[in-house]
């Protein structure tokens, strides 16, 4: 959270702005996806939930219609089998808009692998889940070799822009690191080097 803007940032703006604004490089929808979050979207006609996947429909356009609101975010709790990793690149530690920013939640029965959810930011025109990389990690042994392998699927789930913070290549390379770093992470947990 101390990467996410400034402090002056931090002391004033909302998750909620973060996820209502539909920025392809919030630095919260890619935690809210690996969570598998809800949102809750108010008007005078009542309430109505969705998941969070739906709540972004394109380039800064969300699923809000005219006279609704994000009113809430609904998180579930991690539970003892899982582990949330956070992982933000950009140029500055700082008050910096994302060039990657990359959310996996691992869930694991034992020393496999049950599910892995990953989602990152600034990779495409919305926040987007790594299907093809989920897939290469569920149900297997929670190796550091499993993690390399699923590394080599980020390629085949996104295809990002270059802009001024990054070319698409490194955006790739990022992400597949990123990938590798959460299984060394995950590997130090359960014990196996």
């Amino acid at each position: 959270l101390g990467r996410i803007g400034s402090r002056q940032i931090r002391n004033l703006g909302t998750l909620g702005g973060n996820v209502a604004n539909g920025s392809p490089i919030g630095d919260t929808p890619p935690v809210f996806f690996a969570l598998d979050a809800r949102v809750e979207i108010a008007s005078i006609n009542g309430v109505r939930e969705i998941g969070i996947e739906e709540f972004f429909k394109g380039y800064k356009q969300t699923d809000l219609q005219v006279g609704e609101y994000l009113k809430s975010i609904v998180v579930p709790k991690l539970t003892g089998s899982q582990s949330l990793h956070v992982h933000k690149v950009s140029k500055r530690k700082e008050d910096d808009i994302s060039a990657v920013l990359m959310a996996v939640r691992i869930e694991r029965d034992g020393i496999t692998i049950k599910e892995a959810r990953i989602a990152c930011g600034g990779m495409a025109a919305t926040p987007l889940r790594a299907s093809k990389t989920e897939a290469a990690l569920n149900g297997q042994p929670i190796e550091l070799a499993t993690f390399e392998n699923a590394a080599q699927q980020i390629q085949h789930d996104y295809t990002p822009i270059k802009d001024v913070r990054a070319s698409k290549e490194y955006r790739l390379t990022v992400a597949a690191n990123l990938i590798i770093k959460t299984g060394l992470a995950s590997c130090e947990k359960s014990g196996d080097k």
